[in-house]
């Protein structure tokens, strides 16, 4: 159920919504230099007013004015990841607009108009138009224009974050925040740096990199019931290391629902649903037997099918063999684990459930019951499961929660 990857159809120049970014710039020759100045006073040789004396008072020329770029004049095309700042001194800037077809590039003046900066990184490959418009001291307002490229990025050099849950999902309260790369990221800080997950009521978290392609979030402790959590991706034209930068900055608002908590013990071939903390029943299973144990640990559902085929040979069990098997309806399914455990109506096993482990690492149930647990979860709920000795491992599936926290927040780039 993950996220469509977007990826633009061309290979060099491409065209997106402006997002946010950072860069300075290169300037025409009639527009801002690294230190252009306006001296517009009294012409060499004008009479001022004549005093008392009789003695002639010069007219007191204003101040120069000078507009000046963060990088001076140059005229190669300019890197996505630098920041544009205008500045003016001898007078004070009125207004400073940034744009290309894309749209307009976000920034603030300083509190003392002396400086716009802005706060959106640039597009690849795309033509800005700078305008600032300067007052001086003696109040007269003064536009310059200058116009420069950004540097070309191909799609082998940027990378696309996708997103998990999607944006308005509502999930369990073991859902991670799930982040995946299309190229992947060496420079993990620069990019952690500017990811962020907000939640209401507020909880805390980590980011964890399982690779340089995948890093998850995840609350210190589940989810509260209710909560409802902000996404913030915001890696356009960020370095991603490798001379990688981010594709498209990504939001993504969702909310956590009901707190569903399962229960399977394989010792008792019980399965207690609890559902934000009341058990409301108790319902017989069976999971794996010898040679196909169940893993023990806390396991999140991944994705729902209320009918999937089910076959032998996609667990590597080969066709032809005495636990080979092709179930064509496999009704309610619900995955827990990536390697293919899941939970699902087996009504060839009614007879043992509640009593005998015999599937091949699934938790069967009757379809009455399976139909009912299937009806009230959703991804992010939370199986625990007890009774064996085969351990659930962090990244096959949803694994987030078979680490202290503390050793989950190791993996945080900026830990």
């Amino acid at each position: 159920m993950s996220e469509s990857r977007f990826r633009a159809a061309t290979t060099g120049r491409r065209t997106r919504r402006f997002l946010v970014g950072a860069a300075t710039l290169v300037l025409a020759t009639t527009g801002l230099g690294a230190c252009q100045s306006d001296t517009t006073g009294s012409p060499s040789g004008s009479r001022g007013s004549q005093g008392s004396t009789g003695t002639t008072q010069a007219a007191a020329a204003p101040a120069k004015l000078r507009v000046s770029s963060s990088i001076g004049d140059r005229t190669d095309a300019v890197p996505v990841d630098k920041q544009v700042r205008i500045t003016a001194s001898g007078g004070t800037l009125d207004s400073v607009s940034v744009g290309s077809p894309a749209g307009a590039l976000a920034g603030e003046l300083s509190q003392d108009s002396s400086s716009w900066t802005a706060s959106d990184r640039l597009e690849p490959g795309s033509d800005y138009v700078v305008r600032a418009v300067a007052e001086r001291a003696d109040g007269k307002k003064v536009t310059r224009t200058s116009r420069f490229h950004t540097a070309d990025l191909t799609l082998a050099q940027q990378t696309y974050a996708s997103v998990a849950p999607l944006a308005g999902e509502t999930v369990g309260v073991g859902m991670p925040v799930i982040v995946t790369f299309d190229v992947p990221v060496t420079d993990r800080a620069s990019i952690e740096k500017h990811m962020s997950v907000t939640a209401s009521p507020r909880q805390p978290g980590t980011w964890h990199w399982l690779s340089d392609t995948e890093v998850h979030w995840r609350p210190k402790s589940y989810w509260k019931a209710g909560s409802d959590v902000s996404v913030d991706v915001d890696i356009n034209s960020v370095p991603a290391g490798g001379g990688i930068y981010g594709q498209e900055s990504r939001h993504v608002d969702f909310a956590v629902g009901d707190a569903h908590v399962y229960k399977v013990d394989a010792q008792t071939d019980q399965m207690q649903v609890f559902s934000n903390g009341k058990l409301l029943r108790t319902l017989p299973i069976t999971t794996g037997k010898p040679g196909f144990t169940t893993r023990s640990g806390i396991k999140v559902i991944i994705e729902k099918f209320d009918s999937k085929r089910m076959n032998s040979e996609t667990v590597g069990i080969p066709a032809g063999s005495a636990d080979a098997y092709d179930i064509d309806n496999v009704q309610w399914a619900m995955r827990v684990t990536y390697s293919g455990e899941f939970i699902h109506a087996a009504p060839w096993s009614v007879g043992y459930q509640g009593s005998s482990n015999v599937s091949h690492g699934c938790t069967g149930m009757s379809t009455a019951d399976a139909a009912w647990l299937y009806a009230m979860s959703r991804r992010g709920d939370v199986v625990e499961y007890t009774g064996t000795d085969r351990p659930m491992t962090l990244d096959n599936g949803y694994g987030d929660w078979n680490a202290s926290y503390a050793d989950y927040r190791a993996a945080s780039a900026l830990s």
